[in-house]
């Protein structure tokens, strides 16, 4: 720590006076065959796109926009040169590379 006139001073710190133990026991209870496509049908990768916006941020081309009205995300592919990016951030999987015939 450094004082009002710039000279370091050391002050002791604290001492811990317990052990800290870890416990590696399970402690949540086991998830029924329901319960667990619930939680996966939660998962960010299994559902479609909303419109979270890190695809346009990151679009180099400004081919990604999203409508005014109805607030969906829209890619012109006449200005996308096709980098990868958006489908790359993409936390849902949304976006997919095809390639053109």
């Amino acid at each position: 720590m450094v004082n009002r006139s710039c000279v370091r001073e050391k002050r002791p710190r604290g001492s811990r006076d317990s052990v800290v133990e870890i416990d590696f026991d399970r402690h949540d209870p086991q998830m029924t065959s329901e319960e667990a496509q619930y939680e996966a049908s939660r998962c960010l990768g299994t559902v479609s796109c909303e419109a979270c916006d890190v695809c346009r941020l990151l679009c180099p081309d400004l081919a990604i926009t999203r409508d005014s009205l109805t607030g969906e995300i829209n890619i012109d592919l006449d200005y996308c040169k096709g980098c990868g990016i958006c489908a790359a951030v993409c936390p849902k999987g949304a976006i997919t590379l095809v390639l053109e015939e």
